[in-house]
């Protein structure tokens, strides 16, 4: 197996974490690409695409399982506006721009409208899950979601990596929150057949309403964590409030010129 199985991605080192400097667009490039691969030679490992935002720098530091769950990422792109600013301003090359799983999710289904590709959404409650499958339907007609299921499975893993196995999408999007969606994937990474799996936290419940978006000034200002803050105090004021400075000071001292391009390792 060549390192060339998966479409290289270009990797800068910020905040302590290898996080790609690539667009949206690259993302379902890449993806698209590496299906393409798998169609014609076969799929080799699912390849793990993480995020970094403030929560999850902080929880890398203060969670030795979240790191080494983290450390089986095989793409790790910008959700927080502030690491595209810190690669700015520290890094060999920029960011070119943030790319949330709220808003990558909505690319990759316009993108699959017209490749056919497919996804699994897997993660949240029955409820949500389900309607988030109802909506990305509605809102992409020739999406093809071909299978789903909520998130509180434990005990019954080996049963969904059984659908999964059966369903064989191309992109999973495992939305069980941080730190449980990292190390689900990086226990199960051998077993996961999909093309991508994308981890997406809390990404369902803002297809279906349930969380709101900031408005896009606060997002590009970097400010998108504010808002949710305020708007979900109960669960989130605390979190923002100790994780968002510990992010910051880690960005500050752990960013540097050094590039990584991150392909395919034989397991």
């Amino acid at each position: 197996m060549t390192n060339q199985v998966w479409t290289p991605i270009r990797h800068v080192h910020v905040a302590d974490q290898w996080v790609a400097a690539a667009s949206r667009q690259d993302f379902v490039d890449a993806a698209h690409a590496d299906a393409d691969y798998a169609d014609e030679h076969g799929r080799v490992r699912t390849r793990l695409i993480f995020d970094s935002n403030g929560q999850g720098i902080s929880l890398a530091r203060t969670n030795p399982e979240f790191r080494a769950a983290l450390d089986h990422g095989d793409v790790i792109h910008a959700d927080g506006q502030f690491i595209v600013n810190m690669s700015r301003k520290y890094c060999a090359e920029p960011i070119p721009e943030r790319a949330p799983t709220t808003d990558m999710i909505h690319d990759f289904a316009k993108a699959c409208e017209e490749s056919g590709r497919t996804f699994y959404l897997l993660g949240g409650p029955e409820e949500t899950n389900a309607e988030c499958a109802r909506l990305l339907e509605e809102m992409y007609p020739r999406l093809k979601i071909v299978g789903r299921h909520h998130g509180f499975f434990r005990g019954r893993e080996d049963e969904i990596l059984a659908d999964i196995a059966e369903k064989k999408p191309d992109f999973l999007w495992v939305g069980l929150g941080k730190p449980l969606e990292q190390k689900f994937c990086a226990q199960y990474k051998d077993r996961l057949d999909a093309v991508w799996t994308i981890t997406c936290g809390g990404c369902f419940n803002f297809i279906t309403g349930d969380y709101s978006r900031a408005p896009v000034w606060m997002q590009d200002a970097g400010l998108e964590w504010v808002h949710r803050m305020v708007t979900q105090p109960r669960t989130l004021l605390w979190r923002y409030l100790t994780t968002t400075p510990h992010a910051l000071a880690i960005a500050l001292r752990n960013s540097d010129k050094r590039v990584r391009v991150m392909e395919y390792e034989p397991a």
